[in-house]
């Protein structure tokens, strides 16, 4: 599927650690300011081609690619392209929300202030937090520790954090999956919040949850050598409803994964 005005692109790539390659050939055009999810089993390659997008597979020694990743046109991958100058502009919620052993203020205003912001950081802070639905819970409590917050206030304090170095695109790899139903539904909401102004990129094994929070999907499977490549990719609505591969409908039917 091709869109007028991608914001994310990825051209022919291939993830290998060391000589093994996980991921072949995907070619994904990432919608600005909406939703896509990257569903599959387990083993496919969702977590690496999301790590792919900021340049996180950089961190593991044996990691290489072939191939492409575009932002607003441009080759992440150039020579030239500072990958933590990337990391701003595309930030990453994990997991597990992992707040930094410091106040609730620390943690947001951890990144701009070592990436040198120079304006109101009080400001900025109260807007992050406004912004990841936090701030009327934790407004007393700024210089409380982050570590004392409820794991579903931990990890909107983690989307505050990333919020704060003011990124275009935001990752999110399995952000509910440590979250009870409550945190979970406050998390999505956000996310729909969130996706009027930024482009978002989640990965989750949830299809209820795919099928509510995202505008797109991307189904990967793996084939017999483990090898992770895009079954099918298209408006999540369509995906749900009629999937265009067998092997689509099996997956989100439950028949397998």
């Amino acid at each position: 599927m091709q869109v007028a005005d991608p914001i994310l692109q990825t051209k022919n790539l291939n993830v290998y650690y060391a000589d093994k390659r996980v991921v072949t050939d995907v070619t994904l055009d990432i919608v600005r300011n909406r939703i896509t999810a990257i569903i599959g089993p387990s083993g496919c390659g969702k977590s690496t081609l999301l790590r792919c997008f900021n340049r996180m597979n950089d961190l593991i020694p044996t990691a290489r690619i072939s191939g492409q990743v575009l932002f607003e046109g441009q080759d992440l991958y150039a020579p030239s392209v500072d990958p933590t100058e990337i990391r701003y502009q595309i930030g990453m919620v994990f997991q597990r929300p992992n707040p930094f052993p410091k106040s609730v203020f620390d943690n947001v205003a951890f990144g701009p202030r070592i990436n040198g912001f120079k304006g109101n950081i009080d400001e900025l802070v109260e807007q992050s937090l406004h912004r990841a639905a936090l701030w009327d819970e934790v407004k007393d409590r700024l210089n409380s520790s982050a570590l004392a917050l409820s794991g579903g206030q931990q990890q909107r304090l983690c989307i505050a954090r990333a919020l704060a170095v003011q990124p275009r695109v935001i990752l999110m790899d399995e952000p509910c999956s440590a979250l009870d139903p409550i945190a979970t539904l406050a998390i999505e909401e956000l996310m729909r919040e969130l996706s009027e102004e930024y482009s978002i990129v989640i990965v989750t094994h949830n299809m209820q949850q795919a099928a509510r929070v995202s505008h797109f999907t991307a189904f990967l499977m793996a084939d017999d050598t483990r090898i992770g490549h895009v079954v099918e990719y298209g408006e999540s609505r369509q995906i749900f409803t009629n999937p265009q591969d067998e092997r689509t409908e099996a997956y989100i039917t439950g028949r397998f994964g």
